[in-house]
């Protein structure tokens, strides 16, 4: 009788894990849209374009994933990494959620005129968030790599707080000391180690690179889920292509004949990350889910290649600038989705198909997208949270267009390599508003731009259209107070300055 129940109980966590389908959302942290062989770019009938970025960064596994699934020329994220990482988390503009800067770890980096009121300690007890929701949905949740959602000694600093049932090595910081085993991931100092990566100390002295150790734990973590009969959600978050940029032994002579080192450390980061794609995708294949596991390949903000000015067009060529900017090469990302392995046969892929190798041009894609496509893919709801996102699943199978005129929020009233600024996209248009600050480059108060027409953003039309300024304006405007954002201050009094021209 005992057996026969066992029996029974095995079927039915079997049914119950063949009921939903596994997820794998793996995030590279500093990759833009250029980083790789993959080219996301399309000519105005919308067939690919190769640039000579794509020709210099070797990335076959992204190609791989890219044949099988669909990606987005129009992907968007914040400029900077913890705000992005908290709009996945919660399916909000960093307008909403307001942890509208990077966070430091030891302190509050709201700089000389940004809003006090900040969400710099990120996440808090009661927040909802993503995997909390797929956890209540019946998903083991696991979280590989970096954070970096609150600071040291914070709610959020621990990935387990924000619903993941498992850890491996997520912690306050954005950045390693060390990619090396060998420096034990991190800066060692007078028999101190600084920003070591936690958790990954079996490691220590080996001949290892970051990015492939978090590989093999989270397969681990994975065959873990396989065993116990549970579908998961696995949020590999690769600390990689972040500086510094040391050298991928396993892909340095590569790069041999390249008198920069530093751009050479960075290419081998960049296929150490795209290495580590194709062995999740291995090992998806080998346990036999590959069929019913969704994978959406995204980076977190723009490039932060050693390669050329902050806000020139070099290191995101043909696009503008880099992280932390303003321009499309601070905030473009690339993004594919794809099933790990393709059967039109599939009840999961019948219900959601995504078509092999296609480049979706026409509509728009952002981060904060990333919480409803997979609540919906879960069968999960978030009750009275409010969402910016959408749910993403249709625009897999066929690019409708239907986004074409949607808007894109980036507000950052803090002070970086473009400091005190929104960014508003709406259609093929695009407002950039800088407050009055003394800090930060040379800029015309406001920018705008039609996308189509000119791509690398260097034809400001901000004085020849009047009219079309003064609409974009005002929709930026009551996108900015329907979020509540938070604005700069004036420094009298620690008043805010809300954009007006």
């Amino acid at each position: 009788m005992r057996l026969f129940f066992v029996f029974l109980f095995t079927l039915s966590l079997s049914a119950a894990a063949a009921d939903k389908p596994n997820i794998v959302v793996f995030l590279v942290d500093d990759m833009g849209l250029m980083d790789t062989s993959v080219p996301f770019l399309t000519d105005p009938e919308g067939n690919p374009e190769t640039h000579p970025l794509n020709e210099f960064y070797g990335t076959p596994n992204m190609e791989r994933l890219a044949a099988i699934g669909t990606r987005f020329s129009q992907f968007y994220a914040m400029s900077v990494c913890s705000p992005t990482r908290a709009s996945i988390m919660s399916g909000q503009t960093s307008a909403r959620h307001t942890t509208t800067q990077f966070i430091k770890p030891e302190s509050k980096n709201t700089g000389e005129f940004g809003p006090a009121g900040w969400k710099w300690q990120g996440f808090t007890e009661g927040d909802i968030t993503l995997p909390k929701l797929l956890s209540d949905a019946g998903y083991r949740t696991i979280h590989a790599g970096k954070a970096h959602f609150g600071p040291n000694d914070s709610y959020a600093a621990d990935p387990l707080n924000l619903g993941f049932d498992v850890n491996i090595g997520g912690c306050a910081f954005g950045q390693p000391g060390s990619y090396l085993g060998t420096d034990h991931f991190g800066w060692a100092k007078k028999g101190r180690e600084k920003r070591a990566v936690p958790g990954l100390e079996k490691y220590h002295g080996e001949a290892i690179f970051l990015t492939e150790a978090l590989t093999l734990e989270m397969n681990e973590a994975i065959s873990t889920s396989v065993k116990e009969e549970k579908p998961f959600f696995a949020y590999l978050s690769h600390y990689a292509v972040h500086s510094p940029f040391q050298s991928d032994a396993r892909f340095a002579d590569h790069y041999a004949d390249e008198k920069k080192k530093s751009l050479a450390n960075f290419a081998t980061m960049i296929e150490g990350v795209d290495k580590s794609l194709g062995d999740i995708l291995d090992h998806l294949d080998e346990l036999g889910i590959a069929e019913n596991t969704l994978v959406l390949f995204l980076g977190d903000n723009g490039t932060d290649a050693p390669l050329g000015g902050t806000h020139e067009i070099s290191c995101s060529a043909p696009l503008r600038g880099k992280k932390g900017t303003h321009y499309e090469g601070g905030m473009r990302v690339p993004f594919i989705a794809a099933w790990a392995k393709p059967d039109p046969d599939n009840a999961f892929q019948k219900e959601r198909p995504i078509p092999a190798g296609v480049i979706n041009s026409t509509d728009i894609g952002a981060v904060y997208d990333i919480f409803s496509t997979l609540l919906d893919l879960a069968g999960s709801h978030c009750g009275n949270h409010i969402v910016d996102g959408i749910n993403l699943s249709p625009l897999f199978s066929e690019a409708s267009g239907s986004t074409a005129d949607r808007e894109f929020l980036m507000h950052f009233p803090h002070s970086h390599r473009s400091a005190y600024f929104t960014a508003f996209r709406q259609g093929h248009w695009k407002l950039i508003y800088h407050y009055d600050k003394p800090s930060g480059p040379n800029h015309d108060k406001v920018e705008l731009f039609h996308l189509i027409q000119d791509r690398d953003e260097s034809h400001n039309l901000a004085s020849s259209r009047p009219k079309k300024l003064k609409e974009m304006m005002q929709a930026m405007n009551v996108a900015l107070e329907e979020a509540d954002a938070q604005y700069p201050t004036t420094g009298e009094g620690g008043a805010s300055e809300k954009p007006t021209l």
